[in-house]
């Protein structure tokens, strides 16, 4: 689906369909999470209260295991 940034007020932003809304089952005032890709692309998806605690739960795992994970990125 091609989509236009528009300007909106002083920002930018991205208008969704409300057909793609629907389907996504959001709708305004809703939050959503945006991830960013290796190849400039993104990812939007419905922004679930758990996602900060899973964030929590990984950094502490990538600190205690910080030496493992360099050895394997090797």
């Amino acid at each position: 689906m091609k989509l236009e940034i528009k300007k909106i007020g002083n920002s930018t932003g991205l208008i969704l369909p409300k057909e793609l809304l629907a389907r996504l089952g959001l709708s305004q005032g809703d939050h959503v999470l945006v991830t960013e890709g290796p190849d400039r692309s993104i990812s939007v998806t419905p922004y679930a209260d758990d996602d900060e605690e899973t964030m929590r739960i990984a950094r502490e795992v990538m600190k205690e295991y910080k030496s493992t994970l360099k050895a394997l990125a090797k």
